[in-house]
């Protein structure tokens, strides 16, 4: 546990390690402050990409949490600065909430169904059948299919829903096409976070709930992997994956300070 505490850099997740649908979880202000009053650079990089840095700044301050937007970075704005860099004045298909429709607008992303560059799907309650179909469409007539994260599942106020992969499975299905997936555990993102933290990844923590995304970004990128049971996974479930995080922790508030 000291080699965690004596890190200059944390790299957190946010669903099911800071909170829980509209829930601060267990022991996130105490580790916040820690961080905070021992000058650690911490980032939350969240696969999330309905929200934008301040909309996640201010679903926290509503938990009683104050926290600085540029502590956040999201899937939505590492799809944006990746689309925009790969094609210079592109178009897209977008499925998704406002968050990653304004990464888009902020990068130079012209939004259309006509025969845009790329088919980019998030997490989006207007997602149905009739936006599938049009997905489909396009990427059969060229488009290139992009996941903002490669989350199969979240947790939410009502328990565990359908995430990107999920949704983005039925027009991969259909098209024949596989998706390219920008967020965790693509190092593209985990580097990215480093980069915005200035540390090196030897220096750094990636603190997450998830196996498949978290540790494995973690593991990838050589950052220290750290598991919080307070998310998705279960400990039963460990064993099934071929790496593993260094620590398990039930949560957060397992850390001493």
């Amino acid at each position: 546990m000291e080699k965690l505490r004596a890190k200059k850099g944390f790299i957190c997740d946010m669903d099911g390690v800071i909170y829980w649908g509209g829930r601060l979880l267990p022991g996130v202000k105490e580790f916040v402050n820690w961080m905070q009053e021992n000058n650690k650079e911490f980032l939350f990089l969240t696969n999330n990409s309905g929200k934008t840095p301040l909309e996640l700044k201010l679903k926290l301050q509503t938990m009683g949490l104050d926290v600085d937007e540029s502590h956040f970075y999201t899937s939505a704005l590492a799809t944006a600065k990746f689309v925009s860099e790969q094609t210079k004045h592109c178009s897209a298909y977008v499925i998704g909430e406002p968050g990653l429709f304004g990464a888009l607008y902020e990068c130079g992303v012209v939004i259309t169904d006509k025969n845009p560059d790329y088919v980019i799907v998030g997490e989006s309650p207007s997602y149905n059948y009739e936006t599938i179909c049009k997905a489909v469409d396009l990427v059969r007539n060229g488009a290139k299919l992009i996941g903002t994260n490669f989350d199969m599942t979240g947790p939410s106020n009502r328990g565990i829903i359908p995430a990107c992969r999920a949704l983005i499975s039925p027009i991969e299905m259909a098209t024949g096409k596989q998706a390219y997936f920008v967020g965790k555990p693509n190092p593209l993102m985990m580097r990215t976070g480093l980069r915005l933290l200035g540390v090196h990844s030897e220096e750094t923590a990636m603190i997450g709930d998830r196996m498949d995304t978290d540790i494995i970004g973690g593991v990838e990128s050589g950052l220290d992997p750290i598991l919080v049971l307070s998310g998705v996974t279960d400990k039963t479930e460990i064993d099934n994956f071929p790496y593993r995080p260094r620590l398990i922790l039930n949560s957060v508030a397992d850390i001493p300070y």
